[in-house]
């Protein structure tokens, strides 16, 4: 399938390998132009938007809404209220009920996916204060669009500095959030295909040094898997049926 990451290499310093240039970089926009209006919309889908394709669910796509929207409400009403601007709380104001709102669908579309991505035990342990925090965070982001909206914007004096406060807390949750949400992605490969097939194959690999790629087997058996990582068996959740503990290793020499 061609993919449009594939297909436009645009040079930048007046030619590519091929010598194509810009006038290269047209003909390639062209040709995939012309192969998508042939394909279904699933398969145009695949190709334009590969890595959203690749998504086992939407979380990791909404997760960067909330943090830049209500980093930018923290950010902007903090400074509207030290130098007295009332615009820029305003415009904080928006930032906040739109981040309100996507913290909603991110929460939402976080505890649908806890359901459905394989995770081991450890994992699960990290995924459970992951959600915790969320729903936290989704909890007082509801609390501060409320009194905001109930006060029409006008929060002044003692009071603006516990909002400013709560706001801090927000803050904060989201960057703990995060955090946990970026240890269970780069640190264990939640929801990451065939992260683990990639470095167990790397390791064959190196292994079997010498032996031509199509001769190296397909997938490890259980004593190189231990050998390997030995952390990966107790965190396989996959179910293994009697096929999945025989392999034969056939190699030619």
């Amino acid at each position: 399938m061609w993919g449009l990451n594939d297909q436009l290499t645009f040079a930048v310093h007046g030619g590519g390998d091929n010598g194509g240039g810009v006038a290269g970089g047209v003909e390639s926009l062209l040709s995939f132009l012309e192969v998508l209006v042939r394909q279904s919309p699933a398969e145009s889908f695949n190709s334009v938007l590969p890595g959203i394709a690749a998504l086992q669910n939407i979380h990791p796509l909404l997760v960067h809404f909330p943090i830049a929207l209500l980093t930018l409400f923290f950010t902007l009403d903090l400074i509207g209220s030290l130098a007295k601007r009332s615009e820029w709380r305003q415009i904080a104001g928006a930032f906040l009920y739109l981040g309100t709102v996507f913290a909603a669908l991110t929460v939402a579309a976080g505890l649908v996916a806890a359901g459905s991505v394989a995770h081991g035990g450890d994992v699960h342990e990290i995924m459970e204060h992951h959600e915790h925090l969320g729903i936290s965070l989704l909890s007082l982001a509801a609390l501060l669009s409320a009194w905001r909206l109930l006060s029409k914007g006008l929060i002044a004096g003692p009071a603006n500095t516990l909002y400013l406060l709560l706001a801090a807390i927000l803050s904060a949750l989201l960057a703990f959030t995060a955090d946990l949400g970026g240890l269970m992605v780069y640190k264990h490969g939640v929801s990451v295909q065939a992260a683990d097939q990639v470095n167990r194959a790397a390791a064959l690999a190196h292994e079997h040094e010498g032996v031509a790629p199509q001769n190296l087997p397909a997938t490890p058996d259980e004593t190189e898997i231990e050998d390997l990582n030995p952390e990966d068996t107790h965190q396989d959740e996959t179910p293994h049926g009697p096929a999945g503990h025989h392999h034969d290793h056939d190699h030619a020499h």
